[in-house]
């Protein structure tokens, strides 16, 4: 444990300066979900790649409907339906008509699309409600349709090219594929695209008081919280994420529990035994673990000039130097931790630019006064009102109050120098809600 007291900007460059985005890798669409992309993707097929229609109604030619009303119908015959997906399509002429579905090309010789609403449906009566299903008698037995308003060249026609040219740039590299995005690569032909995969991140509690939510309690036994909590911080954060329950406190124990769980991590996450106690499994277990011939590797304990969480490990273990993040027991105290440090290393093992939370400045909105300890930096639970520009304290600065967390959706800082925050201040806060 090094004596020197760490910034927090200090701690986490030092975890940004040792995090390399994880290796490019090529995915099918689903498994590509939330990951960044690496290349640029390029339009191979235009969007649409053939000019439709986007009604159901018939495609005709713009002169043979110029002077249609209700009162002189253009009357036109029907020489046959064109459905989406179909195979040849009819050659409109002069007086002619088809029947077209929303999606179905264009057939040659038509320039418009007349929606079945401004017709008969060839029913021979008034105004048509819906096209009629192809299994009936084409048009009725006249195998005419009325068409009652005229319509432009290119009415109703979602023109080849559209929505994306051949050759256009589709997605950029550094892109997060979320669903309109997969969606698009799948419109354009592509089925599997290069990434960086998400990061697997195991979450591992340490503590023999610690039991599984579901279990009967017994004296002087807690819930097991954090490992839940980080585990969906981590998977939120866009990381796979798998929980290591509750490891007794013995540190061979967790030391073989460790390296069991290298072999699915990029980076690791253990939660408790990490201050100055005698029990303080991880500090034990991890702080001969370097390896001689890497400089800098291993697990650095440190006190962090922050409250809470004040105690932190950071360092990297094992054959691939799988770098490993070692927080508080503290409820509060490793959740906080995990949004200053853990979910910023997430990001930058994913390859995003953008690795920390956003941060705004913010009116306090409170009672009385916060005190902050002197020299260190203090982070307040709290709500913020956007609409205001107001942020409110949830809940008191005790490291354990895990309910005012769950009612918070950010982070009030309080800076190292102040001692005390008063109402009105203009204070920064750390927007995780």
């Amino acid at each position: 444990m090094s004596s020197t007291i760490w910034s927090v900007d200090d701690h986490l460059e030092d975890i940004l300066g040792a995090i390399r985005p994880l290796d490019p890798i090529e995915l099918q669409l689903p498994d590509a979900q939330g990951c960044v992309l690496v290349e640029d993707v390029t339009v191979a097929v235009a969007l649409p790649p053939f000019d439709n229609s986007s009604m159901d109604g018939y495609a005709v030619r713009t002169a043979d409907v110029a002077g249609a009303s209700e009162e002189f119908p253009a009357v036109l015959t029907v020489i046959g339906d064109v459905a989406a997906g179909g195979g040849q399509l009819p050659t409109v002429g002069p007086g002619e008509a088809a029947r077209i579905m929303t999606g179905a090309p264009l057939p040659p010789g038509a320039e418009t699309v007349v929606p079945v609403e401004w017709t008969d449906g060839g029913s021979g009566g008034g105004a048509a409600t819906a096209m009629r299903p192809a299994g009936e008698a084409p048009e009725g037995a006249s195998g005419e349709v009325r068409v009652h308003r005229p319509a432009e060249a290119g009415a109703h026609v979602r023109s080849r090219g559209s929505d994306v040219q051949a050759g256009d740039l589709a997605l950029e590299a550094g892109t997060v594929l979320g669903p309109p995005q997969i969606g698009l690569l799948a419109a354009i032909g592509r089925g599997t695209v290069r990434v960086r995969p998400r990061p697997r991140v195991v979450v591992l509690s340490t503590g023999s008081e610690l039991v599984q939510p579901g279990e009967k309690l017994g004296e002087g036994q807690i819930y097991d919280s954090n490992s839940f909590a980080l585990c969906a911080a981590a998977r939120d954060a866009g990381a796979l994420s798998y929980r290591v329950g509750a490891v007794t406190d013995d540190a061979e124990t967790l030391r073989a529990t460790i390296e069991d769980q290298l072999i699915r991590a990029d980076l690791l996450v253990t939660t408790g035994g990490v201050s100055v106690g005698a029990y303080d499994v991880v500090k034990e277990a991890l702080s001969s673990v370097g390896d001689e011939d890497v400089p800098g590797s291993g697990v650095d304990f440190r006190k962090l000039a922050m409250q809470p969480g004040k105690p932190q490990g950071f360092g990297s273990i094992g054959p691939e130097h799988t770098p490993l993040l070692a927080l508080p027991g503290n409820p509060v105290s490793s959740y906080v931790s995990f949004e200053l440090f853990v979910r910023p290393a997430i990001r930058a093992l994913m390859g995003l630019k953008d690795v920390q939370r956003p941060k705004v400045r913010a009116v306090l909105k409170a009672d009385k006064a916060l005190t902050s300890p002197d020299g260190k930096r203090q982070f307040l639970r709290g709500r913020y009102d956007a609409e205001s520009g107001t942020v409110s304290p949830v809940g008191g600065s005790g490291s354990h109050l895990i309910a005012a967390l769950a009612h918070a959706d950010c982070l009030i800082v309080v800076p190292e120098a102040d001692t005390s925050v008063e109402p009105g201040a203009d204070v920064e806060v750390v927007l995780i809600g």
